[in-house]
């Protein structure tokens, strides 16, 4: 009898020791939000549904595209009917927003446009999941209070080694909203080709612009200046900055095959990679391309890259003129010579006021801690990332592991990347934890936040974009959004389901991880 008492005993308790917050009923959101509560009844959305807008028209605009869009449903602004959906500015919440879901009415409040839009996403998301019952949308009274854990929560794209075009960038912008993602960071040259127009030098493109990955002649492909624009209003309309990189002093192969007087030379492998650090023409013309570039784009950051300059850096210490640059400013070898071409570059970025962004190469430069951020990169260099906090540097987390996106999902995967025998599953995405890297206290700050990084040595075409970028993108989104406490990889494949559905029906060739053989791993064929 004792023991059965016992026993009963330590069950209750086992059982009220739960963490309420992960066990409770989820709602059909990615990324799941911070507060959620789920009351009686039930809100039914047909197109006898008014739109209220007493603040955020932009944001009322958006919610109505996308409901036709996504749910075939129209939605006007009408007050005089029984059930609305009211979007309203309220000043008490500092940032995020409020989700409210009775009977009849649906209210969203924030304080500002952005948190007005992920208030918008989160209805469209319990929407899309939600059932039919009689042509209506049925969604449950949530009531939901929601901001985000990071600041920075981005996605990077390389279009030097192979070129996707405007159309598949808005696509990529479109799912980047839905997830609540806010940094596009937009990789524009590189070694295989240049891909922005810039009108002072168009050589460039017509001439660097030619070439892949895998096709050395393949027609010239970049976007014109006005397609640029098009895609940061695009952006924009989605609460997403655009922040473009121009690598520099490596990674210069295409734009010296258009201008090679200012080529720095290179090695066997890597010829012609960098710029030359030692010639004042170079930083003249440097310095217009980049005047040119900041014009293009509103977020007042830019990315310079800095990263593996040793790679192609060979001819500098047999280069009389770099010799004569390292007598004059007194630098001991090649790390000193490239820190001072990025120092000069960085300087430019500062007169147009932008923010410099860099690799974390760049960590031991002497940069304006309020002026640049760094990005660590090299999983396999921890001390990298201590460095970069070490000196005071904001820092973007992006390392290869798991977030190098053209890394393998599963290990019998054939075509992508691998780091000593690691990859990049959906679960390791899902379960990165800045926890595990002993951050100091006073350090945390100095995180702004996490990025993936899709490099495209190995994606060719369309397919294997999708196959490596969803679902990923959705595991990345919860990660920098959520609080660590109400993360559970086991009910996020629960709320994955519905958007596989989603990417079904948008007829994109996606990573399917409860039925890995739905689509076969594309094939890359350099």
């Amino acid at each position: 009898m004792y023991l059965a008492k016992h026993f009963l005993l330590s069950f209750l308790f086992a059982l009220f020791s739960l963490d309420f917050t992960v066990a409770q009923q989820q709602p059909e959101i990615i990324p799941i939000p911070t507060t959620y509560l789920l009351n009686q009844g039930e809100f039914q959305w047909d197109n006898k549904v008014g739109l209220v807008l007493e603040n955020f028209p932009n944001q009322g605009n958006y919610l109505q595209q996308e409901a036709l869009r996504l749910l075939n449903l129209p939605l006007q602004e009408i007050e005089s009917v029984s059930k609305t959906i009211l979007i309203r500015k309220v000043n008490d919440l500092k940032e995020g927003y409020t989700l409210d879901i009775q009977q009849n009415s649906v209210t969203i409040e924030a304080a500002d446009e952005t948190g007005a839009f992920y208030g918008v996403i989160s209805l469209l998301q319990l929407a899309h999941a939600s059932k039919e019952k009689n042509g209506k949308i049925i969604l449950p009274n949530w009531k939901i209070q929601d901001s985000p854990k990071y600041e920075w929560r981005g996605i990077m794209l390389d279009e030097s080694r192979y070129f996707f075009g405007m159309e598949k960038v808005k696509q990529l912008l479109d799912h980047m909203a839905y997830y609540k993602l806010n940094t596009f960071h937009w990789h524009l040259t590189d070694a295989p080709g240049w891909r922005i127009e810039i009108k002072n030098f168009p050589k460039l493109t017509t001439v660097g612009g030619i070439g892949n990955q895998s096709e050395p002649n393949a027609p010239a492909a970049y976007y014109t200046q006005e397609e640029i624009k098009e895609i940061v209003r695009y952006a924009r309309e989605r609460m997403i900055r655009v922040i473009p990189e121009i690598d520099m002093p490596g990674h210069a192969t295409a734009a010296n095959r258009a201008y090679p007087e200012h080529s720095g030379g290179g090695s066997e492998k890597y010829p012609d990679f960098t710029f030359h650090p030692a010639k004042e023409t170079t930083y003249a013309y440097l310095s217009q391309i980049l005047h040119e570039v900041d014009a293009l784009f509103p977020s007042n950051m830019m990315h310079l890259g800095g990263d593996e300059v040793s790679f192609g850096n060979q001819m500098w210490p047999k280069d009389p003129d770099v010799l004569r640059l390292m007598e004059n400013e007194r630098l001991t070898d090649m790390k000193d010579v490239e820190d001072y071409f990025f120092e000069r570059m960085a300087d430019t970025l500062f007169r147009f006021s932008n923010k410099v962004l860099a690799w974390d190469e760049m960590a031991s430069a002497n940069l304006p801690k309020d002026k640049t951020i760094i990005f660590w990169w090299r999983h396999d260099k921890k001390e990298q990332l201590s460095l970069s906090l070490k000196n005071g540097y904001p820092t973007v987390v992006c390392p290869r592991i798991p977030f190098y996106f053209d890394f393998l999902q599963q290990e019998d995967h054939k075509y992508g990347r691998k780091w000593a025998g690691a990859y990049a599953p959906l679960e390791a995405v899902y379960n990165f934890d800045m926890d595990a890297f002993g951050i100091k206290k006073e350090d945390e700050n100095l995180i702004l936040g996490i990025q993936a990084n899709l490099w495209t040595e190995t994606v060719p075409n369309e397919d294997r974009f999708d196959f490596l970028m969803y679902p990923r993108i959705a595991a990345l989104a919860e990660v920098v959004w959520s609080q660590n406490e109400n993360q559970s990889y086991p009910q996020f494949m629960e709320r994955l389901e519905v958007h596989l559905d989603k990417y079904k029906a948008e007829k994109l060739y996606y990573y399917n991880p409860f039925d890995p053989d739905h689509h076969p791993e594309p094939v890359y064929e350099p």
